[in-house]
């Protein structure tokens, strides 16, 4: 398991998706695949995608395979993400002054 590998899985809609669902707690391939209008092949190959890369873990229970989120990886990702959220900050207060300004015109 790579960087590469996490941004490469964490790249797909669907994947982030599966990840946000299993936040939630385990839950079978079969259970995840019935929250998406996809094949249950492709939620699988999305799985597998996850597995891969480390952000998921499968636990064989019985003829059925449960995924649980394995989270270190993404702390890798928020350690590369830190340098940039400067950014955010400043964009995110921009937009405060913006709306508080605009609140303030409309009351007078």
């Amino acid at each position: 398991m790579s960087s590469e590998d996490v941004f490469l899985a964490l790249a797909n809609p669907v994947r982030r998706h599966l990840l946000e669902i299993l936040v939630e707690g385990p839950l079978t391939a079969g259970d995840l695949a019935s929250r998406f209008e996809l094949s249950r092949p492709a939620v699988a190959e999305h799985l597998q995608t996850l597995r891969k890369a480390g952000l998921v873990r499968d636990e064989p229970i019985g003829r059925q395979r449960r995924y649980h989120l394995t989270p270190e990886p993404l702390a890798d990702v928020g350690v590369w993400l830190h340098p940039f959220e400067r950014f955010w900050r400043e964009r995110l207060r921009s937009l405060a002054d913006l709306v508080e300004e605009n609140n303030s015109d409309e009351r007078n």
